[in-house]
């Protein structure tokens, strides 16, 4: 969701004092109005280590989204570009007869893949649709197929773990913090843009609780409640994730158990042992 440049807030962006510490790749790049995808995100990751490499420097990936850091960890199979024309139906289709009906319509051409999507999941529905237009087969076939793997690199795995209780805390504090730093007026603006509500910008953590509050269907504490429950939700899946699907073998992974705050540096045992692992690699 960082990749999208009306979010800087609610998304939780870096501010720009720390962007200025480090150079920041892929933040606030896409429009909201244009739907990210993982082929894309993958193709553009790499360029941005290839960059960072160049510049002798070490590619640090930050994200929790499993399902995109396993892409580039373990490869992808490659998938043609459908074409702005394929796409350009499918949403079109999507805003005519909606999720479930492209769903049906999805079933008749590519059964498989449509077996495998929830048909209220407009966006996912949409990209197979468009995959399946613009290249004649469908996605799960092309998903079939070897994957396209990162040679040229071998990856670390640094994982945050810390206990639920201080996680719902850490979420809270940091929701109390986007409101103060304008994640309403962020929110505002972002509806002022009149997309499409199921575009995935629209349904970041905190953008459909605090849309709710702006048009007068809930009040501001009840979205509140509503957005760090949905974040909590989330983090449990992504541990799940990582728990049974790991980026790498567990000589390459190093964990952390505990919640790391802004205003507590990590122990010199820590950050000796994290320093080590990286360039050691265990």
């Amino acid at each position: 969701m960082q990749v999208y440049r009306e979010l800087r807030i609610v998304t939780a962006r870096p501010s720009a004092e720390e962007e200025a510490r480090a150079p920041h790749l892929l933040y606030g790049v896409r429009p909201a109005a244009e739907p990210s995808h993982v082929a894309w995100w993958r193709t553009e990751a790499l360029s941005a280590m290839e960059t960072a490499h160049a510049r002798g420097l070490l590619p640090i990936l930050c994200g929790g989204t499993g399902m995109y850091l396993a892409a580039l960890t373990h490869g992808l199979a490659a998938i043609p570009d459908p074409g702005p024309g394929a796409r350009a139906e499918a949403r079109a289709l999507l805003a005519e007869l909606g999720p479930a009906a492209l769903h049906a319509r999805l079933a008749a051409v590519d059964p498989e893949t449509a077996s495998g999507l929830r048909s209220g999941d407009s966006q996912r529905i949409a990209r197979a649709y468009e995959v399946w237009r613009g290249t004649g087969v469908g996605l799960a076939a092309w998903q079939a197929k070897a994957p396209d793997t990162p040679a040229n690199w071998s990856f670390r795995t640094v994982l945050l773990d810390p206990p639920r209780p201080s996680l719902r805390e850490a979420i809270a504090a940091r929701f109390a913090a986007m409101l103060r730093a304008g994640a309403l007026e962020e929110v505002r603006a972002l509806m002022a843009l009149d997309l499409d509500p199921a575009l995935p910008a629209m349904r970041a953590h905190g953008v459909p609780e605090l849309s709710s509050h702006l048009r007068g269907e809930i009040g501001l504490e009840e979205a509140t409640e509503r957005a760090i429950s949905s974040s909590g939700r989330y983090t449990k899946k992504q541990a799940t994730w990582f728990r049974h699907q790991p980026l790498t073998l567990e000589a390459d992974q190093f964990k952390i158990n505990s919640r790391i705050s802004n205003s507590t540096q990590l122990s010199e045992t820590l950050t000796g042992g994290l320093l080590n692992f990286i360039e050691t690699g265990g």
